[in-house]
């Protein structure tokens, strides 16, 4: 029994049990973390709530790059490229249309929200296959060379003055250039539940809210709700991957990612399957980008480095590549630990020991441990740093889980081989639950006849 096995079997609810028993785990620590800072509710709960929301946006774009390494095999590391595409694309057709004087540089088209969401996916999709074209033939490595210089000319692109603003059917539209985009459309939860006719109730309940946060509960609720929004997509998410994973589809994905050449010569086109994974991959990437950034007001390109694209690669290693409970889990536990965790952390440790005297720089940190060896100023100074220092954590987990766990947290992924129950029928089960065996032999008595 493999670990994922064992560690589901033990919680109630198999893996979904699993997931919400870590994501429970990660707001009690983070509760706790609170009371020893002296948070009050309201910070509580804004905790809360940016701690729901990260381990959202890691899940959803763990899970579509699980479509891509986990069952298909393909090496992207141009995610930001795509996400930097859905997010764009989505502003350039919902923004309201160019208004002389307003603080907005350029504008947009005009259209509705739900109308650019669509686009900005599409749009991701389509430039997934104009990369997938040409650099689906190269391997490993050499994909992986050809999807970041991908992500790179794409930042480089909205960079450009070039760009900045342009007239599109005779309106003024734009990208911003390196100045960025006022996202001024109105924010994604009010135009959902205005789209289904919620909005006067859930005004009633932030009204109701003052109850418990008397001043200005609105951002307050609206942080909660939209945590608890992005959780619904990483559901979504989960259950669309785990379909196709089951799917005929999803099983020749499988077969390209164990050997591609066994594959095509069983008469799969698999160019074709790995267009349609890549494809809807970034879709699901431009998707998970633009739940994101919508509600940040703003979006500038250098928002979309490569560090992003290495976070959500970690993220999936955590959990495990080929499993959809491991990347959901490896996205919870990235967003706990090692995204949200140093700033927590380091908040914690001021708290605790406010005069702690940690040395002013690198160099008289390392300097005592090299004359006397005398560590304590170096983890001082570590203590002091850890924000400064994420990267650097991030990069010894990793090493960390490369030589010990490189199946990650979950262990290695269990396979689906037919859809098709392989248990013995009852009828060839004797009535008692055991195995009956006269019934089972070929011949009808095991042994056959006796010799005379």
């Amino acid at each position: 029994m493999s670990v994922r096995e064992d560690v589901a079997a033990r919680v109630p609810g198999g893996d979904t049990g699993l997931i919400v028993l870590v994501i429970a785990s990660a707001y009690l620590l983070y509760l706790l973390a609170g009371v020893v800072l002296g948070y009050d509710l309201r910070g509580q709960l804004n905790s809360i709530a940016t701690l729901t929301f990260y381990i959202g946006v890691f899940a959803m774009l763990s899970l579509a790059l699980n479509l891509h390494w986990g069952y298909t095999g393909l090496f992207n590391i141009g995610i930001v490229g795509f996400m930097a595409v859905g997010v764009y694309v989505m502003a350039l057709v919902s923004k309201p249309l160019y208004v002389a004087g307003g603080a907005a540089q350029v504008g947009g088209l005009g259209l509705p929200l739900w109308v650019g969401i669509l686009a900005g996916m599409l749009a991701a999709a389509i430039l997934g296959l104009v990369v997938a074209l040409p650099a689906l033939r190269l391997r490993a490595d050499y994909l992986a060379i050809v999807t970041i210089a991908m992500s790179e000319i794409v930042r480089f692109s909205f960079l450009s003055g070039d760009l900045q603003a342009f007239s599109l059917m005779g309106t003024r539209v734009g990208f911003g250039g390196g100045s960025g985009l006022i996202l001024d459309f109105t924010p994604p939860l009010q135009a959902l539940l205005q789209a289904i006719g919620l909005w006067g109730v859930y005004n009633g309940v932030v009204d109701a809210f003052r109850v418990i946060v008397p001043t200005n509960p609105k951002p307050v609720v609206d942080g909660l709700v939209y945590g608890v929004l992005l959780l619904g997509f990483v559901v979504v998410y989960y259950w669309l991957l785990k379909r196709t994973g089951e799917s005929p589809f999803g099983r020749v994905l499988k077969a390209i990612r164990e050997d591609e050449d066994v594959a095509n010569a069983l008469g799969k086109n698999t160019d074709g399957f790995k267009i349609k994974s890549f494809m809807l991959g970034c879709a699901l990437m431009g998707l998970a980008g633009i739940l994101w950034l919508m509600p940040q007001g703003a979006v500038t390109p250098n928002f979309f480095r490569p560090r992003v694209t290495f976070f959500i690669w970690i993220a999936l290693i955590i959990g495990g590549a080929g499993s959809n409970t491991g990347s959901v889990l490896g996205g919870a536990v990235f967003a706990t630990v090692l995204y949200q965790g140093p700033r927590y952390f380091q908040n914690l440790v001021g708290t605790v020991f406010p005069n702690l005297d940690s040395p002013p720089g690198f160099g008289q940190a390392i300097s005592p441990l090299i004359s006397s060896f005398d560590p304590v100023p170096f983890l001082l100074y570590t203590v002091d740093s850890i924000r400064q220092l994420q990267l650097v954590v991030m990069g010894l987990v990793l090493i960390w889980l490369m030589h010990n766990r490189p199946e990650g947290l979950l262990g290695h992924r269990k396979e689906t081989a037919s859809v098709i129950s392989l248990n013995r029928p009852k009828s060839m089960t004797a009535a008692d639950g055991g195995t009956d065996e006269a019934i089972r032999t070929d011949g009808g008595i095991e042994g056959g006849e006796d010799d005379e």
